[in-house]
């Protein structure tokens, strides 16, 4: 049949085939996937329900629960990004009503909170400033006025580079029987975690930073305190894609079809967390942190100073001050176009005045800290 409509041929394009620069990805994410990783990635997919893809799903489960340090029966990988991680703790642990304590010292902590108010619930707020973290005493004090159902942390804020102690808070969250959500996305595979141990009920991550895998394939985990409460919803989850009361039948022995995963992602996503198991989980914290070490050492070589106290500083994450007189983003944009290297600028209360700095995953390593600091020391006006 001859179509009587003609063609717009207006976004018709001619195209080379694709070429894209060569770079070194030392911001806040994503970090560069190892080689390993992308050769799983041009596998051959199968489809969603084969028996291969479904063995693959268990082994990324029992993996996730590994990295994690938790025995959470519902831990899977969640098709999308961290952020839609992020949501699926939300959209599936908040009812309309409930009080939702959320620490916020940075631009995660206010993602939390717009996204807690547009599932309903009762938001309450907790607050310090960029770059610092919560005491257990502070904590407790919110937890007693506001008495929450829901407190929700971030381990490691990306936007400050801080990690926020949790030893002792999941015992204050009993009190008061609350949930206790962590934001994990910039901690995950490079900064020790503990779940269970420190009796965490909700978390979610991301698959493009300590993990070393392309975006698109994000941890998830529930307790099953935090699964208790999602059977006894008086309402649906208002989010049908991030529902895990229907995502738990795909991912577990039932295998009802619930959409089509993102096939080739999962595949990074195994061999991702398959190099992890084979290093050892602490030797990979280990080398997240000799690495991070090496690099304060070099910028503070170099005059620069940290914004986090040494303490609280993430070994994934490092936040650079921006030396005074200095255009923050013509520097990185040099690194960029000249050296194809990538940092990150600063969000929030920050944009302009901090530099971020990741050592994350496969690039966690001295020749990505060396190739840094050569660069700076050609691009900056005072070394």
């Amino acid at each position: 049949m001859t179509p009587t409509i003609s063609i717009n041929d207006s976004g018709r394009l001619q195209l080379s085939p694709l070429q894209i620069p060569s770079r070194l990805l030392l911001g806040p994410g994503p970090s560069n996937a190892h080689p390993t990783v992308l050769e799983a990635m041009n596998t051959s997919p199968v489809g969603h329900l084969d028996p291969a893809f479904l063995a693959l799903m268990d082994e990324i489960q029992s993996l996730l629960r590994y990295v994690w340090q938790t025995e959470n029966p519902l831990t899977i990988a969640v098709s999308g990004t961290g952020t839609a991680a992020m949501e699926a703790t939300i959209a599936n642990s908040v009812e309309p009503g409930d009080v939702v304590l959320i620490g916020v010292a940075g631009y995660f902590g206010n993602r939390l909170v717009d996204m807690a108010g547009r599932y309903g619930a009762d938001v309450r707020t907790i607050t310090k400033s960029w770059g610092q973290v919560f005491s257990l005493e502070e904590l407790k004090t919110a937890l007693e006025t506001h008495r929450p159902a829901i407190l929700a942390l971030v381990h490691a804020e990306t936007s400050t580079g801080a990690r926020q102690p949790l030893e002792g808070v999941a015992d204050l969250c009993r009190e008061f029987g609350t949930l206790l959500l962590l934001d994990t996305v910039t901690s995950l595979g490079g900064v020790p975690l503990f779940l269970d141990a420190w009796g965490v009920d909700l978390a979610y991550s991301c698959s493009q930073k300590g993990l070393g895998c392309p975006p698109g394939a994000s941890p998830f985990t529930m307790s099953p305190r935090a699964a208790e409460k999602l059977q006894k919803r008086g309402t649906k989850v208002a989010n049908w894609y991030l529902d895990m009361s229907l995502l738990s039948k795909y991912w577990g022995s039932d295998r009802v079809y619930h959409h089509t995963a993102p096939i080739n992602l999962y595949y990074a996503l195994r061999e991702a967390l398959r190099l992890v198991a084979e290093e050892g989980l602490a030797n990979c914290w280990q080398r997240h942190q000799k690495n991070v070490e090496y690099l304060w050492e070099g910028l503070e070589d170099l005059g620069l100073s940290m914004h986090v106290e040494r303490e609280y500083r993430l070994p994934t994450l490092t936040t650079v001050r921006i030396p005074e007189g200095v255009d923050g983003k013509a520097i990185a944009r040099q690194l960029l176009n000249e050296y194809n290297i990538e940092i990150g600028g600063g969000l929030g209360e920050l944009a302009g005045l901090i530099w971020r700095v990741g050592l994350m995953g496969f690039n966690s390593r001295k020749e990505s800290v060396d190739q840094l600091i050569a660069a700076l020391r050609q691009v900056l006006p005072f070394t």
